[in-house]
């Protein structure tokens, strides 16, 4: 009897242990909810590039009420600064807040049917590339850490950035405002960490790549000088869309025949072409634009120097002349080696363990992040979100498309992320 009842405490003792979590997971577990509420809310009612007012405003309000105190920058942006009760480093967070131009069509019960003004047009708005999310996930995280202030060694910042997907028209605005700025000096940050949700990678994983992570990201425009003529009579014209096709085509060379893809890949891409007003009159000029990605400053400026050659050459041997202008929008996206060592135990806690925590390829898409990374060391990885009823990768739906869609039953993962990162880097710097 005695024995047996040994056994049934024991079994009750067992189970009671395995029932008890401890108080920074309760944090987590009440936080979640909230979490899942704030992106819901901020989905349904997204705002464009320097013009997130309620975002900004609802953000703000929040922190607040936790105690932290905030500052407006960079128009819409905020700077939110929570003082440990240790001495010890400065971690900065950020998220993105900025919606796209872009019809929402994926049937969501909280799909945005907001509006705003694009390029002088009046357009749909959407989070089309899970900003929401971002937001949603480093408020939990703002919650939780307030709640153990006294148990930070340091000081967090928390960056709330409008306009990552860039600035309407010629305004300043994203990342490089915000540390234009000051938001990076005052308190003098060490090291910044931004996370990014991915519709098509595993749900809940945590994917990341020292060294370069994301492309730079610069646009291009050329302009080809021609001469007018009936349509009837071509040869009495330099035709600048003929021109402008040469070039087109020569510039695919770029990448199949002048840069050793092997190393890093890069991208030349025409995304849009205009001329001319009626099919009878060759115009006399022709205006093309396109985007470029490396990840390397010297391909970068390899890149750039072969496209300017070419259109002018072609441009030359036309008996015209092209006039190319190359605007950098980003810069690559740099995840510093020693960060990233010393923050994987971090990720793989927030994860559910090294299984869940993945090295990725390169990404051509870029990131505004990358400028937080010139002031000090970052790292920038990715959450995936994909809805299970996307079988594979290939087959959910695309950031920047009417159909993006994530799944946010794990934001919970992003949200622990901060916080050990936060936790776990003082453990490995002195101040």
């Amino acid at each position: 009897m005695k024995i047996v009842l040994a056994i049934a405490l024991l079994i009750c003792g067992t189970a009671s242990a395995q029932k008890s979590i401890s108080p920074l997971e309760s944090l987590f577990n009440e936080v979640t909810p909230k979490v899942v509420e704030w992106r819901r809310y901020f989905h349904e009612y997204p705002e464009l590039g320097n013009r997130e007012f309620n975002t900004s405003n609802k953000v703000e309000e929040t922190l607040q009420r936790l105690g932290i105190s905030t500052k407006k920058i960079a128009k819409t942006g905020i700077v939110a600064v929570l003082k440990g009760g240790k001495p010890g480093p400065v971690v900065a967070l950020r998220a993105d807040m900025d919606g796209l131009p872009v019809e929402e069509r994926n049937g969501l019960s909280f799909a945005s049917k907001a509006k705003g003004e694009y390029n002088g047009a009046t357009v749909p708005v959407m989070h089309a590339c899970g900003h929401d999310s971002h937001i949603a996930m480093l408020l939990g995280a703002a919650e939780v850490l307030s709640k153990i202030k006294n148990e930070i060694s340091g000081t967090v910042v928390f960056l709330f950035q409008p306009a990552e997907e860039g600035p309407p028209g010629d305004e300043e605005g994203g990342a490089a405002l915000m540390i234009k700025e000051g938001a990076m000096d005052n308190p003098k940050v060490d090291a910044v960490f931004g996370i990014h949700i991915n519709s098509k990678y595993d749900l809940g994983k945590i994917y990341y790549k020292p060294g370069a992570t994301m492309a730079s990201s610069d646009w291009f425009t050329i302009k080809v000088k021609g001469k007018q003529s009936h349509g009837a009579y071509p040869w009495n014209s330099i035709d600048p869309i003929v021109v402008s096709a040469e070039i087109v085509q020569a510039l695919q060379t770029i990448v199949s025949r002048n840069i050793d893809i092997t190393q890093a890949p890069v991208v030349v891409s025409v995304g849009r072409i205009q001329s001319g007003v009626r099919a009878n009159i060759i115009p006399e000029e022709a205006m093309m634009e396109g985007t470029i990605r490396t990840l390397d400053g010297q391909v970068q400026k390899t890149v750039h120097e072969k496209i300017k050659l070419i259109a002018q050459k072609i441009a030359e041997a036309n008996g015209t002349t092209a006039e190319v202008m190359i605007d950098t929008k980003t810069l690559v996206t740099y995840s510093d080696p020693v960060l990233v060592a010393q923050s994987l135990s971090s990720l793989q806690k927030a994860a559910g363990g090294s299984d869940n925590v993945q090295l990725t390829n390169w990404v051509t898409g870029a990131e505004d992040f990358s400028y937080f990374g010139t002031k000090a060391p970052s790292f920038f990885f990715f959450l995936g979100a994909r809805d299970p009823k996307y079988p594979s990768f290939s087959t959910a739906p695309d950031h920047h498309t009417p159909g993006f869609m994530i799944n946010d039953t794990r934001l919970d993962v992003g949200v622990k992320a901060f916080v050990h990162l936060v936790l776990d880097y003082a453990k490995t710097t002195k101040k």
